[in-house]
């Protein structure tokens, strides 16, 4: 890092801890009081809007219109809890996720540990990667080797602004997840959605065949990722580090509404995907399945804006969290096993499958449905852990789970784990 970064750097953290103090002594209350913790949540919520979501979420549109939205709501509020106890481990234990894992568990179980979870970031950058230069293919109309180039360059300007202090990073993201709200706003307002049935698909649960159900299981793995949970502990880990219990707790309370209110945002981007896709597809008969297709259908139904609006959001959910995945890959190796490679050495040996799928020319949106099956397998590595530690007084001293909470954790853990099982059956037997 050259001295004018590591200088830029050093401002915006020792800004942060200030205003930080501020909030953690009461002297800044409100909205200024929760400015200095917001951040964190964003980055893991990326996760939550990556091309996987996409693929599953115009799937399930075009397929059953509007009954399957209800799975969006349903994942949502599972991701609330899930980001909420991992940002809580960081702040309790000043430890991320893998590094309690390595604290708790053998070295061999932790070394296996980190192989899968290593895999499952290599399948989250597949998705990420192919989502990026699929985008930029779409909108410029270039081929996608030279796409998935541009898409590169992108990705590791990104990861630049890690050398640049925490907050920059942050702002960045959160800017180009809120122009992902602003794509799928326009696109919803002009697909026109019928309220009514919307309502009904969003609060009312049901399925519609065998297919339906695999398809929720998907829609709820691409929700939530296993690399989120171990990166999300990272980011509160010492970002703002509380000097006894009160702050602490104070601390988490702030955190907590940063993810509430990325969560929230998420979900929007997620649900609009599926109404889009119900009020124009199924409503008119389009099975559609692949994303090109998907971009195509939108020019034809609604105008090139649309499927410009969709093409821009799929372009920057691929960058924003193709450099995330980058970041979560550096926290599991450091913490798993005590090793750490460049970031940027990582970003490339992560880009080498995503372009070699891209080169033999095999269908995008296949690949990204392979993509979710790895990170099915993964999920109960990372959420199992989880849920143990968070419920440990010992480990997490006064912000140990409450009872409620553990319960409901172990049963928000078992559905997900047996539908991300009968999601894997499915794909493999079925």
């Amino acid at each position: 890092m050259g001295v004018h970064q590591e200088s830029t750097a050093r401002k915006w953290n020792h800004g942060l801890e200030i205003s930080a103090a501020k909030s953690l002594s009461g002297n800044a209350n409100g909205l200024r009081g929760l400015l200095p913790f917001l951040g964190p949540a964003f980055i893991a919520a990326v996760a939550y809007i990556d091309p996987g979501n996409y693929a599953t979420n115009i799937a399930a549109g075009s397929q059953y219109g509007y009954k399957l939205l209800w799975v969006i709501l349903a994942s949502n509020l599972m991701a609330v809890l899930i980001q909420v106890m991992s940002a809580k481990l960081g702040i309790a234990t000043g430890k991320n996720l893998p590094e309690v894992c390595r604290d708790q568990f053998s070295k061999r179980t932790s070394i296996l540990l980190w192989i899968q979870a290593e895999l499952v970031v290599m399948a989250t950058d597949l998705a990420e990667f192919i989502g990026a230069a699929l985008g930029l293919y779409l909108l410029f109309d270039i081929p996608m080797i030279m796409a998935a180039l541009l898409a590169a360059v992108g990705s590791f300007a990104i990861l630049e602004l890690q050398r640049r202090g925490v907050r920059p990073l942050e702002a960045i993201i959160t800017g180009m997840i809120f122009v992902v709200v602003i794509a799928f706003g326009i696109q919803v307002f002009d697909a026109k959605p019928e309220a009514a049935p919307l309502m009904a698909g969003l609060f009312v649960p049901k399925f519609e065949g065998v297919d339906s159900i695999l398809l929720a299981a998907g829609m709820l793995g691409a929700t939530v990722m296993p690399h989120a949970i171990y990166l999300h502990s990272a980011l509160t880990q010492k970002r703002i580090v509380g000097k006894n219990e009160r702050e602490k707790k104070r601390i988490f309370k702030f955190e907590t509404i940063d993810v509430i209110i990325a969560m929230v945002v998420a979900g929007g981007i997620n649900a609009s995907m599926l109404i889009v896709a119900a009020a124009l597809f199924h409503k008119t008969g389009l099975k559609v399945e692949d994303l090109d297709v998907a971009y195509n259908q939108f020019g034809h139904l609604l105008g090139q804006h649309s499927a410009i609006c969709f093409g821009i959001g799929l372009l920057l959910a691929g960058l924003s969290s193709s450099s995330v995945g980058t970041m979560s890959g550096d926290v599991i190796m450091q913490g798993f096993i005590r090793r750490r490679i460049p970031v940027y050495l990582r970003r490339f040996i992560t880009m080498l499958p995503p372009l070699t799928i891209i080169v033999l020319g095999i269908n995008p949106t296949k690949a990204l449905v392979f993509s979710q099956v790895v990170l099915s397998f993964g999920i109960a590595f990372a959420l199992i852990p989880l849920v143990m530690f968070t419920s440990s007084k010992k480990i997490m001293g006064g912000l140990v789970n409450k009872k409620i909470t553990t319960i409901t954790a172990w049963v928000i853990a078992a559905v997900i784990i047996a539908l991300n099982l009968f999601l894997l059956g499915e794909t493999f037997l079925g």
